[in-house]
């Protein structure tokens, strides 16, 4: 499971500026949240070969009573209250200050491992000035430059030393793999009826999302079976513990909903039918697109609504997510047990095109049937040819093509080439990606 850091400081440290130079200006995920006036930011990030999620934040004053600053100490908090690592930014320029003590003492409570970032010391590594950071009893200041990318590499090798040491899964033999339960993370907003679902499932009323002190960031993972088919649930429902609850965020956690979809192998994303199609609903599927998960669609509560939301909501999954064109969408009620067959056939559809093998005649045998029926278009002095394809990996399925001048295909091609493979393979709820191999033509340095 992918591990988080979160990032913490007063205004103007530069959390942010060091947010996007740690995701590479990826563009990270908003959480929004009704009633907040600011939100926490999420992003994906990678150090090497190494995957975890960044947590950005606002300005922290932990002993604001009300106000905007009040709500954005919430989030913050909620932020440390995820994460497995905090890096606590400060301004090396602007120096040591009150707030810098309120927030020392805040992370000193909170039993989370944290480091001490003191940005903007471009050309002061060696400077008296960071000796004074030492007060806040966080440790040793790491001088880092957010702007100028100093001293990035190091700070977070420091925060996930010890954090990714778990076995992966890559290198399980074939017949092994065929044995492991599939993963099904059931990821959605808060009170659209997760539970209520997984109660359907499990076959009795209990909860899945139970009161621990100190797993308000672990996901629940619950096997069963279904059919002589083994699954493992993983429950992005938000934990809670009693006594420490975050008022108007308390029932959902973003980093659990990204960490599952990380996990699983297939996504089922459900949506309020009484409620429609929210921004929140459109990043997460954003987020399963990008971990190339299958995924199912199901509209839950479809007994409560009329004629006339149901045409709006159409029309809103058509428009907000019509990048998940390849999703099935499907109708039903938790509550009532109406329609759940219908999503476990979905389910196992997804699973099985998203571990399809495809082999190489006929991939090679489609891409030219594909290039016979329409070409790719011309760049440059030749067009492309596309010699043979190969499989290059499940889970999403990979088309590796090969062949001369490749490098220019537009995108609207490889959807054209989507659409052949997805016809003929019978793919549905995965996605496929498709990449483009060019071999080097020998005579383009012969003038040379």
């Amino acid at each position: 499971m992918k591990p988080v850091i979160a990032l913490v400081g007063r205004a103007n440290v530069g959390k942010s500026t060091l947010f996007n130079r740690i995701t590479k200006s990826r563009d990270a995920i908003v959480a929004d949240y009704a009633g907040l006036t600011r939100d926490r930011h999420y992003g994906d990030a990678k150090l090497g070969k190494r995957e975890f999620i960044v947590v950005d934040t606002g300005g922290f004053e932990p002993d604001k009573p009300s106000g905007v600053v009040a709500e954005m100490a919430k989030q913050t908090r909620q932020a440390v209250a995820e994460a497995d690592v905090v890096i606590f930014v400060v301004d090396v320029r602007g120096g040591l200050s009150a707030q810098d003590h309120d927030i020392a003492r805040y992370l000193r409570t909170q039993h989370k491992r944290v480091l001490l970032a003191a940005n903007k010391a471009e050309g002061m590594v060696e400077s008296p000035l960071l000796g004074e950071f030492h007060e806040l009893g966080i440790g040793e200041p790491h001088p880092i430059s957010a702007a100028h990318g100093q001293g990035i590499r190091s700070l977070l090798e420091a925060a996930l030393e010890g954090l990714l040491d778990e076995p992966e899964d890559e290198g399980v033999a074939e017949g092994d793999e065929a044995d492991r339960p599939i993963r099904l993370a059931v990821a959605g907003r808060p009170n659209v009826g997760k539970s209520t679902l997984i109660n359907a499932w499990l076959g009795e009323e209990r909860l899945v999302a139970f009161d621990q002190p100190g797993t308000t960031r672990d996901a629940i993972h619950v096997p069963f079976e279904k059919d002589g088919r083994r699954f493992e649930l993983i429950d992005t429902a938000g934990l809670r513990r009693k006594g420490k609850v975050f008022e108007a965020i308390e029932k959902f956690s973003v980093v659990k909903t990204l960490q599952a979809i990380a996990d699983a192998n297939v996504v089922l994303l459900l949506i309020d039918a009484t409620q429609g199609v929210s921004d929140q609903d459109a990043h997460i599927a954003g987020y399963i697109l990008e971990s190339g998960r299958a995924v199912v669609i199901a509209i839950n509560k479809w007994d409560a609504t009329d004629d006339y939301q149901r045409q709006q909501l159409q029309r809103s999954i058509e428009t907000r997510l019509a990048f998940l064109r390849y999703a099935p969408v499907l109708q039903i009620s938790a509550i009532r047990r109406q329609g759940l067959n219908a999503v476990w056939k979905s389910l196992l559809q997804a699973h099985a095109s998203a571990t399809v093998k495809m082999s190489t005649p006929v991939l090679t045998r489609l891409v030219h049937e594909a290039a016979e029926h329409q070409a790719p278009r011309r760049e440059g002095r030749f067009r492309p040819k596309m010699r043979y394809a190969h499989q290059g990996g499940m889970n999403p399925p990979l088309v590796v093509i090969h062949g001369t001048g490749l490098d220019h295909v537009p995108d609207s091609y490889k959807r054209y080439l989507e659409g052949r493979l997805r016809e003929h393979f019978k793919l549905v709820g995965t996605p496929i990606r498709i990449e483009m191999r060019s071999a080097k033509n020998p005579f383009d340095e012969r003038g040379t």
